[in-house]
């Protein structure tokens, strides 16, 4: 089973949050990204932009952050972090 853990933040405080399972056979690269999906149209939000400090994050920890940088519209937010908290291997 992948789940992933999507969390706002704003003053270093949870606003919201939602861990998605994915139990498809598909590769992690997709079910992240099916599974970032699904956070943005619970939350509202549209989809960052992945930065190259952010995939580099992501692939070293298995977590990351977007700031406003990584959104073109405006966010009332301090970042929105994804995490992985379960893999299939």
């Amino acid at each position: 089973m992948f789940k992933l853990w999507v969390r706002q933040i704003k003053d270093n405080r949870l606003q919201r949050d939602m861990v998605i399972e994915d139990d498809t056979v598909d590769t992690r690269t997709h079910k992240v990204m099916n599974a970032l999906e699904k956070a943005c149209y619970e939350f509202d939000l549209e989809k960052p932009q992945w930065l190259s400090s952010t995939i580099r994050d992501f692939q070293l920890h298995s977590k990351c952050r977007f700031t406003k940088d990584s959104f073109i519209e405006e966010i009332d937010f301090d970042y929105l972090e994804i995490q992985i908290l379960e893999e299939d291997y």
